[in-house]
């Protein structure tokens, strides 16, 4: 049977109080009983010895002991649970209890039975007599003997103390499971209302709806880092989800226009309009070249981030292939007007020759086509110092706005939302680059102004 949070919280603080209560309860009984034991066995023994004080002084100079005194000091002992019997010297009685008032003495000792027996049973202890000399200054003068209920006794006094001990620990038990029911109430809603509220935002991403967010803040850290990622969960999924539809139009717009091409082509040419010479077929090769380009990235692309994809790694000289990367690009950048120059040196590295290469021409690449004539591109490689090499392509272009930045690496996404040819690509060529970077347990950074330039960042491990 499943049961709410609230619920489950409620009955653990119940729990927890009944438990701790029956726990102090019992160490308390246990403990007061010990000491109360010792007590009463102590005081027992000191009463007795003051009866024996208070006994002997009953005895005069003359050799005669106060008859009624001790008589009054005997009746007055039967009522406390004491039932004394005095002798003289030569073992004469004086005084007995017993003989005094029998019936008295057997009812105080019945009494004091019943109320032991209804704590410890019947073997809670028995009536026991002690005897006890009398010294004056000539000598011993008598004996006196002492009968109680022992070892230990609790008069009507005790026993009212104990249940008002007990009782008052019910009370507090009831009145802390109240607390605790009141306070588990109240904990429980701080606790849930927050839980409620993930879960029901949980399920809105759930049925579609990425743009909730929770608003409830909470003094708990778990559950305020909860509140957290979920917000952060639906905020990523949304931003995904743009970016799935906006992927979805720009693989239609890529395809749209070298397709319509192709078919107003082959239209007029069926229809007559066109003859189908060499200049128009060879147009209608280059719009299918784009589009098995187009397919030939995306192809790359889904290879590149499979977790089964391998690389082929050598120790080779980064600042060498740097050199004849930009070797290659020199006619470009002369043509176009760009300078490019390259600040580094040698500099060995344990990775894919080939697929660094690849990064690194389409960074350039990049700055070649969003540079404009009299405008520069600087190369540089530098080691930093945790075992990294930095490979830094700098331009003087027309920069990245901050709300494109954070989005550059995303597959067809392109600051340039014309699309002309003179720019080109389908926005796939950084995706590419960063997934071969991340293959490298590497890291590929941007940082841009507008009307300043871009810098794009590769940190490559020096070791695998």
């Amino acid at each position: 049977m499943k049961n709410s949070l609230k619920t489950k919280l409620s009955l653990s603080y119940a729990l927890v109080a009944v438990i701790s209560i029956l726990m102090i309860s019992l160490m308390t009984n246990i403990f007061l009983e010990k000491q109360f034991k010792v007590y009463t066995i102590q005081n027992q023994e000191h009463k007795n010895k003051e009866l024996v004080n208070l006994i002997g002084e009953q005895y005069s100079d003359n050799n005669m002991w106060n008859y009624k005194t001790i008589e009054s000091i005997g009746v007055n002992s039967i009522e406390q649970g004491l039932i004394i019997k005095l002798n003289d010297k030569s073992g004469k009685v004086v005084w007995d209890a017993s003989n005094h008032n029998n019936g008295l003495c057997k009812q105080m000792i019945d009494h004091m039975e019943n109320n032991m027996s209804k704590y410890y049973g019947n073997d809670s202890g028995k009536y026991e007599e002690k005897l006890y000399p009398i010294y004056n200054d000539n000598g011993k003068v008598g004996t006196l003997q002492i009968g109680y209920y022992g070892p230990f006794y609790y008069n009507d006094n005790d026993i009212a103390f104990i249940n008002t001990l007990n009782k008052l620990i019910i009370a507090v038990g009831i009145l802390s499971l109240i607390f605790a029911l009141i306070l588990g109430a109240f904990m429980t809603k701080r606790l849930s209302t927050p839980i409620s509220r993930v879960v029901k935002a949980a399920q809105n991403i759930a049925n579609g709806h990425l743009n909730n967010r929770i608003t409830e803040k909470s003094q708990t850290t778990e559950i305020d880092l909860l509140i957290s990622t979920i917000n952060n969960l639906a905020e990523t999924l949304e931003n995904q989800e743009k970016l799935r539809k906006r992927m979805s139009a720009d693989i239609a717009h890529e395809l749209r226009t070298p397709l319509a091409t192709l078919q107003s082509h082959l239209e007029a040419m069926i229809d007559g309009i066109w003859k189908p010479n060499t200049e128009r077929l060879l147009s209608c090769h280059e719009e299918t070249m784009r589009i098995n380009r187009l397919v030939g990235d995306l192809g790359s692309l889904a290879k590149y981030e499979s977790e089964n994809y391998k690389l082929s790694k050598i120790k080779y000289d980064i600042g060498d292939q740097m050199k004849k990367i930009i070797y290659n690009f020199q006619a470009d950048f002369k043509n176009k007007g760009v300078n490019i120059s390259f600040n580094g040196k040698k500099e060995m590295i344990f990775a894919d020759r080939d697929k660094i290469s690849q990064v690194i021409i389409n960074i350039i690449s990049n700055s070649l086509k969003y540079t404009p004539r009299n405008g520069s591109v600087e190369v540089i490689i530098d080691k930093i110092d945790d075992g990294q090499v930095a490979i830094k392509v700098k331009d003087t272009g027309r920069g990245i706005s901050s709300d494109d930045l954070p989005y550059v690496f995303e597959r067809f996404y392109r600051s340039d939302k014309s699309r002309n040819r003179l720019t080109g690509g389908a926005g796939i060529g950084l995706t590419i680059a960063k997934a071969i970077v991340d293959f490298h347990d590497g890291k590929i950074m941007v940082e841009s102004k507008i009307n300043e330039g871009t810098e794009f960042i590769v940190l490559l491990p020096v070791l695998a």
